[in-house]
């Protein structure tokens, strides 16, 4: 039996979340299976949540394990007692709230940038790629300006996408986006920031002139640019169409410094915004994600009463909500890169075909993050929820859409009136 256990643990030597764990883990689900004869799939769940443990720096399986307290049992009782405790503990520590008091955040070395410029014809305008019939969609379309990012977020899906180091770039991008058949008596909501932050590489290779000299060609076209950074230099120095709306995600200092390396802080995330509103470009803020841990509400509202003290609804063209939402590849590319995070310390439930909280704490937590906004605020700024259960929607926002449709064409409305609105306004200083 201990020459066939070894050749299942043979069958992980390899395996690039096997090979990260610590020595005192590999040492232990080696000693361990061999004594209890686990089966393939016991091992590779043991070896899952050992990675899971370090991750979060919530101890080790040993603590766990504790074989002293099963001196009664033997055989497949004792191993199946001693798996399911391990897992007990496992599931407890995603079901509570997180804890990020004593977390020490991982200091992550900032990337070694290789760009590489394309100068192929691929596609650089498609759909969404988190789109999905099971939620309530907008019906984004993406600009692949930039593919891969220079932000080390530890939830973000593009580290899935993209694993080769690489930062591609368009060599040709004006020409690409000149080639553009778009039908102008349609309106386009276009967004730049689903493979890349839209802002942090600034004007690289003109992408920036290039994406507004698109939006101006195009008046029946929403751009949103959407950031991490504070890099807005490009801006302080340029014309900007009025068509351009330049969005932020935002989160609390806690998860900012512990998962979202490399990224603009809050405050700088928060003066940038202040900056382009100041320029009369209208701007946006996504909650998203939104994540529950201990002090979660308290910091979620801070930010919320410092927007509505700082900034004006007519300067606000959207405020999105949206949680962590996880697809299988994006779980198992954080476990090899066995990134100290506690991100995935949660509840997982399928949403959609994706894992993400269940729907009650969902509820809890776009209900408070909604309500806290003013109803003035309600009333002048889109409020929407990104991939989200089309039940949300009532309970939330006491409103809902039928079709995604229905949803895109109300969203683009809501933009466009806001767009007028700024150009009106100009006009009126100027003359």
């Amino acid at each position: 039996m201990i020459k066939s256990q070894a050749n299942k643990i043979d069958q992980f030597k390899n395996d690039t979340v096997f090979t990260t764990l610590s020595q005192k883990h590999k040492s232990f689900i080696e000693e361990k299976s061999n004594k209890f004869g686990f089966s393939f799939q016991e091992i590779k769940q043991i070896i899952d949540i050992a990675t899971d443990l370090e991750m979060w720096q919530e101890g080790d399986l040993s603590v766990i394990w504790n074989e002293d307290e099963t001196d009664k049992l033997n055989g497949k009782n004792l191993r199946q007692k001693l798996i399911r405790r391990v897992i007990e503990k496992w599931e407890s520590l995603k079901q509570k709230s997180k804890d990020y008091t004593s977390f020490t955040p991982q200091k992550v070395p900032s990337p070694k940038l290789d760009f590489v410029s394309q100068t192929d014809d691929s596609i650089i305008l498609g759909n969404c790629p988190v789109a999905s019939e099971k939620t309530r969609c907008c019906n984004l379309l993406t600009l692949d300006t930039v593919k891969n990012c220079g932000f080390d977020c530890s939830y973000c899906s593009i580290q899935s996408f993209y694993t080769d180091g690489k930062i591609y770039l368009h060599k040709n991008l004006r020409s690409k986006l000149n080639k553009l058949e778009l039908d102008p008596k349609k309106i386009y909501h276009i967004g730049t920031g689903q493979s890349s932050d839209s802002l942090m590489w600034g004007n690289k290779d003109g992408i920036l002139d290039d994406v507004f000299d698109f939006a101006s060609k195009n008046k029946n076209v929403v751009l949103e640019l959407k950031t991490k950074s504070n890099a807005v230099g490009y801006f302080l120095k340029n014309d900007i169409p009025s068509n351009v709306i330049v969005t932020w995600s935002l989160n609390t200092d806690v998860i900012i410094e512990a998962e979202e390396h490399h990224t603009a802080t809050l405050k700088e995330r928060l003066a940038a915004a202040r900056a382009i509103a100041d320029m009369g470009i209208l701007v946006g803020f996504h909650f998203h994600p939104i994540v529950e841990y201990n002090g979660w509400e308290k910091e979620y509202h801070d930010i919320i009463d410092f927007i509505q003290d700082n900034f004006k609804p007519e300067e606000v063209a959207l405020i999105s909500l949206g949680t962590l939402t996880f697809i299988k590849p994006v779980i198992k590319q954080l476990r090899k890169r066995k990134l100290e995070s506690k991100i995935l310390q949660m509840p997982l439930t399928d949403a959609g075909g994706k894992f993400s909280y269940p729907i009650e704490m969902k509820k809890l937590l776009f209900s408070s993050v909604y309500n806290r906004f003013s109803e003035k605020w309600k009333s002048m700024v889109y409020f929407y929820m990104c991939m989200e259960d089309k039940s949300l929607w009532k309970e939330i926002f006491g409103k809902e859409y039928r079709t995604n449709e229905e949803f895109e064409s109300d969203m683009n409305t809501h933009y466009m009136g806001k767009i007028k609105w700024l150009e009106d306004q100009k006009k009126n200083k100027m003359s």
